[in-house]
Order: structure tokens, then C-alpha cells, then sequence
């Protein structure tokens, strides 16, 4: 019964409703899940994960916010995107990704006010590295990473994302006019200011990520990888296990389509940027299909759905990687939270690895002008 009155106002109820011996075991076994019910406002039932060496714990999913803003057709309803976020928030998801860049501005400044209520709750990961249009236009002129720069975006970030400190701030892109050293240096600086905690990057290649790491020690990177953009495999992972840094991998569902829930007949707004990707074309989507038949099919027999076989396949990769899918959708927030709760058994990750490798991806992720940004 002491051990009981650990758990709570859940154990003190346990007590009065009844002491026989084989009653105390059947409580004892009930307790536990009960107490996680009582806190799931500060995200005590999802499970959790450190991204880095440097004490960065986050939940084993996080949550892509650009969508809400950006990206995706038109934005979503303020006060209806604001509940979206602190829906997650009470269902455990304590990792929130924007940028500068989403919007411009609108997104940080969703996030700030919606997460406002849990300061000191979650990590909000934002990001720098763009030269942008003037008068808050949508898009970019190209990059810009330099020191004094980086200073200026993580005060305006500061203000819009309303906290004294930037959880994790990613370079949005390496530029390549802009030393990698110097721009470890700059976040060195906010860091050792009190202004930002952690330096992360985004889509950098193996080599910059150790110029960068010997400066300031990098605690995630950020890049896209899903089953059906696999190239961080080829170097970055194995960077990253050596150095002892963190994996978010961004378009988990690959950009909706490996949840299932489209085809080569899906149309999207005429604003949403998937009508200008090579791989989003009907032939492409078409041919893609076969993908998304595998994760059906895993997902039967989970007693699951493809996108949540898709995420726990990325989960079971690496203890250190953290995907962050994005939704608008309460529904589908909660679809892809269920994907922590599926057990992928070696044999069925032996099956995935298999039967995904005979299947030939159609169609490049971005046109050239934006790959050539990425692997810097």
C-alpha cells in the first residue's frame, strides 16, 4: 500500500476502494498506466528520446509545423492550427519544428502563441540561413548565413517564438559562401549569450557537419529521409552515430504520399509546392504506388495504417532518430502518434528492407535548383 501512495491521487483511490491481497495485486497492476493518464498534459505517456550527446530530450515523435503556414496550399485557420498544436502538446509530443523561412514569419509566430502555455514543456526548433524577399513576400532571394546575420534572425525568432532562449537552432541551409567554421561560431556566440541551446543543421553533407561539430558540437541534424529518401544512409547516419549527434528526419511520409491517401488522380492547390517536385507528377505517383502497397500490406497485418508503419520503420532505425511528421488534422496527429505504439519485429524490418529494395523510386525529390542546396 506505500507503494502506492506513490502514484498519486490514482494510489490514495486504489487504497480506499479495497485491501485483499489478490485485489492489491490486480491495483498494483492498474496503477501504473493510470498515473501516466493523470500527467498526459506534460507528456509523460510518450516515450522519449535524446537527440545528441548534449542532454536534448525530447518525444520519440515531434511535429512539423511549416505546413500550417506554408508549403501546403492555402494556411490553416489560426485559432484552428493553434488547437492542433496544443492538442499534441497534451497528447505528448514536446518537439516542435519551424524556420523563419515558413511563411515568412507566420509560422514562428503560430508556434510562440500557441506553445506560450508551456514554456519550459517543450523544445521549439526554428532556423536560419535565408535571404529573404523584402516586405515578408513569400519565398526567398538566396542564402545568407552570415555571422551578423544569424545574430539578427535569432532576435527576430526570439520575439516571434516569445522565449528567452532558442531550443535548437538549425542552419536551414549550408552556404556556401559562408565558411562552416563562421557560422559554428556565430551560434557559439548566442549560445555562450544565453540566446539559443542547442546548434543544429539542416541537409549538410559529412564533411560539413564535422567542420562544423570541431567548432561547436552539433546537436541534430536535420534532413528528409523516409523509405523513399534513403540518402543520408550513404554517409550523414554513420556520421552522426560516430560524432554522437542527432537524426530528425523531415517528410517522414514523404510528403503525404506513403500514407496511402493519394494517387496519380490527386490534385493539389495550385499553391501547394508538391505541384513542382519531380516525384509528385501522376507518372511518378503512379509508379510509386508499389511502395505504398508494401506498407499497406505490412500494416494489415500490424493492425495498423501505412503512415504509422512508415514512421515506426524510421523509429526502429536508430534509438537517436526523431521524425517529425506534419499534419494540420487532429485525426491524423493522432494516427501518427499511434506509430510509437507499433512493434516492428526483426523479421518484418528484414521484409521492408527487402521488398522496398526492389522497388525503384520514379522521379527526383526537388527540381535541380533546390537539390543543389542540399549534401553541401
Amino acid at each position: 500500500m506505500t507503494y502506492l501512495l506513490n502514484f498519486g491521487e490514482s494510489g490514495k483511490n486504489f487504497i480506499k476502494i479495497g485491501k485483499r491481497p489478490k485485489v492489491q495485486e490486480a491495483m498494483l497492476r492498474l496503477a501504473a498506466p493510470l498515473r501516466q493518464t493523470e500527467f498526459r498534459s506534460i507528456g509523460e505517456t510518450m516515450q522519449k528520446r535524446e537527440l545528441g550527446n548534449n542532454n536534448l530530450e525530447v518525444s520519440a515523435l515531434g511535429l512539423g509545423c511549416m505546413g500550417m503556414s506554408f508549403s501546403y496550399g492555402p494556411a490553416g485557420e489560426k485559432q484552428e492550427m493553434i488547437s492542433v498544436l496544443r492538442a499534441a502538446v497534451e497528447r505528448g509530443i514536446t518537439f516542435y519544428d519551424t524556420a523563419e523561412v515558413y511563411g515568412p514569419f507566420t509560422n514562428e509566430e503560430l508556434v510562440g502563441e500557441a506553445l506560450s502555455p508551456f514554456r519550459g514543456k517543450v523544445v521549439i526548433a526554428t532556423k536560419f540561413g535565408f535571404k529573404l524577399k523584402p516586405n515578408g513576400e513569400p519565398g526567398w532571394l538566396g542564402l545568407d548565413s552570415r555571422p551578423e546575420h544569424i545574430k539578427q534572425v535569432a532576435e527576430g525568432s526570439l520575439k516571434r517564438l516569445k522565449v528567452v532562449a532558442i531550443d535548437l537552432f538549425y542552419q536551414h541551409r549550408v552556404d556556401p559562401d559562408v565558411p562552416i567554421e563562421e557560422v559554428a561560431g556565430a551560434v557559439k556566440d548566442l549560445i555562450q549569450e544565453g540566446k539559443v541551446k542547442h546548434f543544429g543543421l539542416s541537409e549538410a553533407g559529412a564533411k560539413t557537419i564535422r567542420r562544423a561539430h570541431a567548432v561547436q558540437p552539433v546537436t541534430a541534424v536535420q534532413s528528409e529521409y523516409s523509405l523513399w529518401t534513403r540518402g543520408p544512409e550513404a554517409e550523414v547516419l554513420t556520421t552522426l552515430e560516430e560524432l554522437g549527434i542527432g537524426f530528425v528526419p523531415y517528410s517522414p511520409l514523404g510528403k503525404g504520399f506513403l500514407t496511402g491517401k493519394m494517387n496519380e488522380n490527386t490534385k493539389f492547390d495550385s499553391s501547394d509546392f508538391r505541384n513542382t517536385l519531380p516525384r509528385f507528377t501522376p507518372e511518378a505517383r503512379k509508379a510509386n504506388q508499389a511502395l505504398v502497397e508494401l506498407l499497406g500490406k505490412i500494416a494489415q497485418r500490424k493492425k495498423a495504417t501505412p503512415a504509422q508503419i512508415a514512421l515506426a520503420w524510421l523509429l526502429a532505425q536508430k534509438p537517436w532518430i526523431v521524425p517529425i511528421p506534419g499534419t494540420t488534422k487532429l485525426g491524423r496527429l493522432e494516427e501518427n502518434i499511434g506509430a510509437t505504439a507499433v512493434e516492428l519485429t526483426s523479421d518484418d524490418l528484414r521484409e521492408i528492407e527487402s521488398a522496398s529494395s526492389k522497388i525503384k523510386v520514379q522521379g527526383a525529390r526537388y527540381p535541380e535548383n533546390i537539390e543543389r542546396m542540399t549534401g553541401l
